[in-house]
């Protein structure tokens, strides 16, 4: 019985339902903190494509990094025109809601201080950038320490694992991210 458990879990669940994750970076602080365990269900793009807002889990485009599981925010779709504005994100020349950001992450403004802050390069201004078909253009939530879409361009869809449904460590932020 142990065995066909064991077949189950590795044969069928981890490479085709769920994987489970751990979060390498704090690329997507303050959704997902350095070190989080998450499982990514593998089933979620299926039959589905993403919506603008979720997170999705993909592997790495660069060639260092090419097969690394990596996790961010999609923020743009396919035919849609990317553009960060003094800090501000701008899908199809809108400006988008992003509840998720911490206050220096929107371009800066004044740190705990009262200092003001310069946002670093490439958060305070990108693009615009057009997202080809078959493609998502993703970010961190912590622009100022993300390695995402504004550095390596759109992601294939063909490079999407799933979706980071379940967070099971620490015990403390057991949930949903």
């Amino acid at each position: 019985m142990l065995v066909v458990a064991f077949n189950l879990v590795f044969g069928v669940v981890r490479p085709f339902v769920a994987e489970p994750m751990r979060v390498p970076s704090k690329s997507m602080a303050p959704t997902l903190q350095p070190k989080d365990r998450m499982l990514t269900n593998k089933l979620a793009y299926d039959l589905t494509n993403p919506d603008r807002g979720d997170l999705v889990v993909f592997k790495g485009v660069e060639k260092k990094g090419k097969g690394e599981r990596l996790v961010k925010r999609v923020v743009g779709l396919p035919g849609d025109v990317v553009h960060v504005d003094r800090g501000v994100l701008k899908v199809n020349g809108e400006p988008q809601n992003e509840p998720y950001l911490s206050k220096d992450d929107r371009g800066g403004g004044e740190g705990r201080d009262g200092a003001r802050r310069k946002a670093p390069p490439g958060v305070n201004s990108f693009g615009p950038m057009f997202v080809p078909e078959d493609h998502v253009f993703v970010l961190g939530d912590n622009r100022a320490n993300s390695h995402d879409s504004r550095y390596f361009g759109p992601v294939p869809t063909e490079n999407l694992i799933g979706e980071p449904s379940l967070r099971f460590w620490p015990l403390n932020r057991l949930g949903t991210p």
